[in-house]
């Protein structure tokens, strides 16, 4: 971390690794405001941006076993502005569903959506969502999901995987179903409970000294600082997205994990039963659905990979080709902030940092490899 800080590749990162619910690792390299030579911390807020995903799927699973919804529920059930929803087949016609979008697929990624300028697409579809605005932060969430009604689905629901704008329905069934704003909801039922205190849709004015700087690469000085209303209004947020929104330290994301790791329960608090867990970190696609691709292009398909209830799943670490077990689980967000989660060795591992596009460089996965070399002969070092 510390030699792409020096490269001005990232202005700065914390890591964190925890084996047996203990922190045996963290680094803190570089700054989070270069232009203030403000030096990151271990209370450093970062936009999270889709490590909000898992949270959201959280979410909705607390409703599952509430008995509110079921995951072979219809989303129009709960969202029936969504009823007249057509699919945009690849000669350019229009097409009746042969079966609505379930809960399910929502959380899979199978549900047909896509997600516009989120992806350097040319599907019709994607210049559709950006036409339609979908992500103006002048909108509600309903009415967000109102414009989305209006749009054809890329896909028939259920046979195709497609990284998509699915969580942020599923934000706008949790309200529906729970009477609650999203806001809401995470704070009284997740945040609060596992003692996540800078987990939010909003960094108040007393904090805001705290949260990193975006920042994009730069041909003539390495770094520049970034717009950093993608992801939402960190001031007064009117759009809360369940896919991308929340902002969270290195320390709340690890109550979280560790929640997860130790089968819905963590420090008095369980928040969903060991069945459920493992089912959420089971892979839920098929054959058919495999491998799968982040931005849609065969030709860039992730073998060895599945994914679950709002997480991916390794399933062949070799196929893959990344340091890990099968079955760990976990996932990242736009600015290159990641996680994941293995059982087997009981290792979480965290880290942040606040750079756009992620992937731009293979931090994740030289990161996964460093720390799979030290975990058997590891001793407790903190910095």
């Amino acid at each position: 971390m510390q030699g792409y800080v020096d490269a001005r590749k990232l202005a700065g990162a914390v890591s964190l690794i925890a084996r047996d619910n203990e922190v045996v690792y963290q680094s803190i390299v570089g700054l989070r405001d270069m232009e203030t030579d403000s030096p990151m911390e271990i209370g450093t807020i970062f936009r999270i941006y889709s490590m909000t995903k898992p949270i959201t799927s959280l979410a909705l699973m607390m409703l599952v076993e509430q008995d509110l919804v079921q995951l072979s529920d219809p989303i129009t059930k709960f969202l029936p502005e969504l009823e007249r929803v057509q699919v945009l087949e690849k000669d350019g016609k229009l097409t009746a569903l042969k079966q609505p979008a379930t809960a399910l697929d929502l959380l899979r990624h199978t549900a047909g959506f896509s997600y516009g300028r989120y992806r350097d697409s040319k599907e019709p579809i994607d210049k559709l969502y950006d036409q339609a605005d979908l992500f103006n932060l002048e909108l509600s969430l309903d009415e967000m999901i109102l414009r989305l009604a209006e749009l054809p689905l890329m896909y028939q629901p259920g046979e195709v995987w497609h990284y998509s704008i699915a969580t942020d329905v599923i934000g706008r069934l949790i309200e529906v179903v729970s009477g609650s704003s999203l806001g809401a909801f995470f704070r009284q039922n997740i945040f609060e409970p596992l003692g996540m205190v800078d987990t939010a849709f909003t960094v108040p004015p007393g904090k805001m000294d705290r949260l990193a700087t975006l920042y994009g690469r730069s041909r003539a000085t390495g770094l520049k600082p970034l717009d950093d209303s993608i992801g939402g209004d960190y001031v007064n947020p009117r759009l809360l997205l369940g896919g991308q929104g929340l902002v969270s330290t290195v320390h709340d994301y690890l109550q979280f994990a560790l929640m997860m790791l130790n089968k819905g329960e963590w420090q008095g608090s369980r928040l969903l039963e060991k069945e459920t867990v493992e089912l959420m970190t089971k892979n839920h696609l098929s054959t058919a659905h495999l491998p799968i691709s982040y931005n849609g292009i065969v030709e860039a398909a992730v073998p060895g990979i599945g994914f679950g209830l709002g997480f991916n799943v390794l399933l062949d670490p070799a196929q893959a080709g990344i340091n890990g077990n099968h079955g760990d689980y976990g996932w990242g967000g736009y600015a290159e902030t990641y996680f994941w989660i293995d059982p087997r060795e009981k290792v979480i591992a965290i880290l942040m940092a606040q750079f756009m596009p992620s992937l731009t460089y293979p931090i994740r996965n030289e990161f996964r490899t460093l720390v799979y070399q030290v975990l058997d002969g590891m001793a407790t070092h903190v910095d």
